[in-house]
């Protein structure tokens, strides 16, 4: 999978091979852009871009769920109809694109949170004439969120660090704001500014909910003392904790 100016490319291809016989498998290739979904509260809709990559046509279908995590960080899915791509089911021809529309039906003017949602793009295989290989279709599927933020919403982040073991900590992160946080690393440095250790992440972290990550220094221990926690985030901005790290 490769990201890149917003935009997801996916390709998968795998070959097996058995004593009697050889298997391929084969999949579209496309792209969606946006990757991530952002929508005010006033908005009724907003364009979704699919483009097919490769020389066969590609069917795919949308489905709507509402996102929330349980308290320590796991995504839960609920099936919602407060927004649907407008057509579901899709057919794009090759090497081309085709633009949709993701529309809402809930009135959510007066929120006083975000909102989360994530819709779900799935493949369908189309049947594929027989020949001497044994094909093997493999459908593809992805997941992109979808945030309705209302003016003012924002995340608002608190880490802390806690010893599991000499060479690693555990970091305990909490966002108490009203708009989702999303950590894409973390630094360990002493405060001399010397890096201890670092741990990239893709966890999104919804309002009100707590969880937890590592950190491992290779092959040392991590010393004791007050410490340096950066986080670095989806926008580019940084937020620097300070923490006391036990013996």
């Amino acid at each position: 999978m490769h990201l890149n100016n917003n935009k997801l490319f996916l390709a998968l291809f795998f070959s097996l091979s058995l004593c009697c016989f050889s298997m391929s498998a084969w999949a579209g290739i496309f792209s969606v852009t946006p990757v991530r979904i952002y929508m005010a509260p006033k908005d009724r809709a907003i364009a979704v871009t699919v483009s097919n990559e490769s020389d066969e046509a590609l069917v795919m279908q949308a489905d709507v769920y509402e996102w929330s995590q349980k308290s320590g960080g796991e995504d839960v899915l609920t099936a919602s109809e407060d927004l649907f791509l407008s057509p579901p089911i899709l057919k794009v021809a090759p090497k081309s694109r085709q633009v949709v529309r993701l529309a809402k039906l809930k009135k959510n003017q007066n929120l006083n949170k975000q909102e989360t949602y994530r819709m779900i793009v799935r493949e369908i295989p189309e049947a594929k004439p027989a020949d001497k290989d044994l094909q093997v279709q493999v459908a593809l599927a992805f997941s992109m969120p979808i945030f309705i933020t209302p003016s003012g919403a924002k995340s608002h982040l608190d880490c802390s660090t806690l010893r599991v073991a000499p060479d690693k900590l555990k970091i305990i992160c909490e966002n108490t704001g009203n708009a989702y946080s999303h950590p894409t690393s973390f630094l360990l440095k002493n405060f001399a500014g010397d890096n201890i250790a670092t741990q990239e992440t893709g966890a999104y972290i919804l309002p009100s909910i707590k969880r937890e990550f590592e950190i491992t220094r290779q092959g040392k221990s991590i010393p004791s003392g007050k410490a340096q926690l950066v986080v670095s985030l989806d926008d580019g901005s940084l937020q620097t904790f300070e923490v006391i790290i036990s013996e």
